[in-house]
Order: C-alpha cells, then sequence, then structure tokens
C-alpha cells in the first residue's frame, strides 16, 4: 500500500557524529514541546493578543511571564510562575509527549527491537500511571485493564473489542503520533524499520490516520539521520505509509502549497478553510495538527527557533507539533549546532512520570539510544 520511495543516502555517521544527533534530537524535542507547554489549548486570537500585549508578535522567542494580569485573563495564559515562561525554566518539565519518548527507550531496552503490542500495553501498566495518559492511551489503558485482547503484530484489531477501538473515539487523534520518536532515533537510515516499530507501537490505542500519523514520524527521524534536506524528510515519512490514505494527501497538500510559493500565513489560510481550532475533534486529530508539523519544516527553512515558533503560533496541539517539528530538526542538525538561547535554559534535564525514568539527563538518554541502536543491530 505504500508508495514508491526515493533511495536515500547510505549511513556513514561517526559514533560522535551519531551521539551528537541523537543529543540533538532529545533536545530539540524537549525544547519544543516545552515553547507550546504552557499555549496547548488556547486559541490562535489569544496566544496573538498576548504577545501584541508585549510587541513581540510574531513569536520569535521564549514566552515572558512580563504581561498584564488582565491581559492574561483575557487570553487565559498561565499564571506567571508556570515552567514554561523563559523567567521559570529551569529543564523540561514533565509532559506526556517527552513521557512517550522515554516509553519508548525503556521498550526497547527491555523488549529489544521484537517487542509486541501486548508488550507495549503491560509496559505502560508497570511503568506509567494511568492519569498521565490522556485521550486514545487513556482508553486504551482501561481497555488493557479490563482484559480487552491488544492487537497483534499484523494489526488484527479484534473485532470492535479491542484495546485500541472499543468506545475510543479518539483512535485517529495524535496520541500515536507523539509517540512514534524513539522508533526513529533507535533506526538510523532505516526509515521501514523504524515505521514498522512504530505500527506496534500505535496499534494498541488507534487504529488508521492515528497509526499512519506515528509510522510517518518515525520513518521521518529515521531519514533525518541521513539527509539533510527537510523536504527529503518528509518525503522519506510518507514512503512508508499507504499512498491512499487520508493523511499522505494531507501532508501532500502542504507540500503543494510550498511548491506553489505560497507564504507561511497563506498555508496558514489555505490550513484554516480545511480544520477549525473550535472543534476539538479537529484540534487534536493526526492530520490536522501533522499538517502544521509540515508547514513548520517547510516554512522553517532549518532555523530551529523559527521552526519552533512556526509550530506554535496557530494554536492547535501547541507542544505536540513543536515537540515533533523540534524533534526532526534536532536530529537533523545536531547538538552542537542548537542555538544556546533555545538549548541551554532547560539545562540538559528532562523529568518525566515514568518509572526509573523520573529525573535524567539527555546526555544520558542519547547514550542509553545509542545502547539501544548497538543492541538491536
Amino acid at each position: 500500500m505504500r508508495p514508491a520511495g526515493a533511495e536515500l543516502p547510505a549511513m556513514t555517521l561517526s559514533r560522535e557524529a551519531l551521539l551528537d544527533k541523537v543529543h540533538g534530537a532529545w533536545t530539540a524535542r524537549c525544547v519544543g514541546c516545552l515553547l507550546g507547554k504552557g499555549v496547548e489549548g488556547r486559541h490562535r486570537r489569544q496566544i496573538r493578543a498576548y504577545l501584541e500585549s508585549q510587541n513581540r508578535w510574531p513569536l520569535d522567542d521564549w514566552f515572558s511571564n512580563a504581561a498584564e494580569e488582565s491581559v492574561r485573563k483575557d487570553t487565559n495564559f498561565p499564571a506567571p510562575d508556570h515552567p514554561f515562561y523563559a523567567e521559570n525554566i529551569t529543564c523540561m518539565v514533565e509532559d506526556d509527549d517527552t513521557n512517550y519518548t522515554t516509553v519508548g527507550l525503556a521498550l526497547m531496552k527491555q523488549r529489544g527491537a521484537d517487542f509486541t503490542p501486548l508488550d507495549v500495553a503491560e509496559l505502560w501498566m508497570r511503568q506509567i500511571p494511568i492519569l498521565h495518559c490522556c485521550t486514545a492511551e487513556r482508553v486504551a489503558y482501561r481497555n488493557a485493564i479490563n482484559l480487552l485482547p491488544v492487537p497483534d503484530n499484523r494489526g488484527a484489531f479484534a473485532g470492535p473489542y479491542s484495546t485500541a477501538t472499543f468506545r475510543n473515539p479518539y483512535r485517529e487523534w495524535i496520541g500515536a503520533q507523539i509517540r512514534g520518536d524513539f522508533f526513529g532515533y533507535a533506526c538510523p537510515g532505516d526509515p521501514q524499520r523504524a515505521a514498522e516499530l512504530a505500527y506496534r507501537d500505535a496499534a494498541i490505542s488507534h487504529v488508521k490516520n492515528g497509526i499512519y500519523g506515528e509510522m510517518w514520524v518515525a520513518a521521518m527521524l529515521a531519514a533525518a539521520y541521513v539527509c539533510d534536506d527537510v523536504e527529503q524528510v518528509i518525503r522519506a515519512g510518507l514512503s512508508q505509509i499507504p499512498a491512499r490514505s487520508r493523511l499522505q494527501e494531507d501532508i501532500q497538500q502542504v507540500l503543494a502549497w510550498r511548491a506553489d510559493g505560497l507564504s507561511y500565513d497563506q498555508a496558514i489560510a489555505e490550513f484554516d478553510g480545511r480544520w477549525s481550532e473550535h472543534n476539538q475533534h479537529h484540534w487534536c486529530h493526526t492530520n490536522s495538527n501533522a499538517q502544521l508539523v509540515t508547514i513548520a519544516l517547510l516554512w522553517g527553512e532549518m532555523d530551529l527557533g523559527r521552526t519552533l515558533c512556526l509550530s506554535v503560533m496557530p494554536g492547535f496541539d501547541t507542544d505536540c507539533n513543536a515537540a515533533s517539528a523540534g524533534s526532526v530538526l534536532g536530529l537533523m542538525l545536531g547538538r552542537k549546532a542548537l542555538p544556546a538561547r533555545w538549548a541551554e535554559p532547560i539545562r540538559d534535564t528532562l523529568v518525566t512520570g515514568v518509572h526509573e525514568y523520573h529525573q535524567v539527563s539527555l546526555t544520558d538518554m542519547a547514550a542509553k539510544t545509542l545502547e539501544v541502536i548497538d543492541a538491536i543491530k
């Protein structure tokens, strides 16, 4: 069902370069997630109004808490002590986006590349409290606790009574798409293998485009090791999902806007013709947010700060989109090339809700990622 994919360059990275890329991916993923975290759920007009009150629109740096209380109230922005404001950043605080990247590492350290969807479900129940999961993941967790069948490696969903399908209205939402990063990290230069691992992970909670979103992200990241062109990376991700899927069509549409010479604002206007942030299903769907990730990567033009800000300004699922875009670009650029004003504030530190990984250094997580890469070769 996949389209024909272009051949990618061979893997020729030294050990040092590989580690730098992995460290860059972990770091930029955390930075993007933190930038978007405080405005998740805010409408675009609220984000713009808050920034305009500080003469800072369009966004080009971390958010600041230096705003009048009336502005904060009118725009529904967090209290001044929220950890996403520049004045308060000391680390990457816990978030489900980074929890799942950590879970991917824990899963592959424990089970290797032959893990099954059942292994994923069991690890969640052992190492993540259920209230740290949201939407499709929380439903799948509940269904697993109630002993509904977990889909197998071939994606057999056991009819309407599996962990992914039973009473799960979120099964094509963005939850799986934010879980695919580690599988891409683990498969340098091999998008097909990354997508296959992501499929097994996604199958416990999602179907169709929900699964394809995770496969797309994982495949992009695997390709990002060997590509220096962001459009080539996006197309490498698309080569691993069905040619006739809605997700394929939606991302191809964004690529066409770029080829037609649309500006960023024009691309967002086209996006608005399809999706509404006032519709919760649109706001958290895989396809809408995948389009925004694609827009940010293409119009960000390999500039980390610009890419992250373009991910956040349109609203929708801001922390997820900036985390995904940051992950791809961070892997392409490597840690040493990340601008200090973005990378340094989090102090190489990640806090998670995953048992045995409650506070970790990103340097250590990068080293552990290389251990997994070595183990599954």
